[in-house]
């Protein structure tokens, strides 16, 4: 699907507004070399920095979803840029373009399904009991009735939506 000059206008302002510390940036290299994902995935925080300052379509690249949100680089850039805060604001951005992680959209639809992230299943519990914990830690596995309170939540502020919204693009995989 292709976008309207409309569309690309509301992107590059929403990632603009996200990168506004961004110009700041002197490609110093501190965020990249203090990126515990860097060192395992493509991630490299100092490119993606430079290309969502540059060009809005940083909200189709598969690294925007790879960085965990550890705050190193921010606690470390010398021109203190909210580094992973415009991560954040972009991923937003992108998620409601209907762009998203497929590991990212399968952890939002358990939440919405189970209201937790990582359902605890027959193996989990016999290991909590192994190991000296209860059966069922305090989450909705232990008070289910609680489950229609989360996705009243959780569609009050249209988080299902998102996961429902046709992609309009698709992630830039290299």
């Amino acid at each position: 699907m292709s976008y309207t000059s409309q569309d690309n206008a509301g992107i590059s302002s929403g990632v603009k507004n996200a990168c506004k510390d961004i110009f700041k940036c002197m490609q110093c290299g501190v965020c990249s070399g203090s990126c515990p994902s860097g060192r395992h995935t493509s991630l490299n925080i100092r490119k993606l920095v430079r290309k969502a300052a540059r060009n809005s379509d940083v909200i189709r690249e598969e690294e925007l979803w790879m960085c965990t949100t550890c705050y190193n680089c921010q606690e470390r850039c010398p021109r203190n840029i909210d580094i992973v805060d415009a991560v954040l604001g972009i991923r937003t951005l992108a998620a409601h373009e209907g762009i998203m992680h497929s590991e990212h959209r399968k952890v939002s639809e358990l939440l919405l399904e189970h209201g937790h992230a990582v359902p605890i299943d027959e193996e989990n519990r016999k290991n909590r009991v192994e190991i000296g914990l209860e059966e069922l830690p305090e989450t909705v596995h232990k008070y289910p009735e609680e489950l229609e309170e989360i996705k009243t939540l959780l569609s009050s502020c249209g988080f299902d939506r998102l996961l429902g919204k046709k992609r309009k693009g698709s992630l830039k995989r290299k």
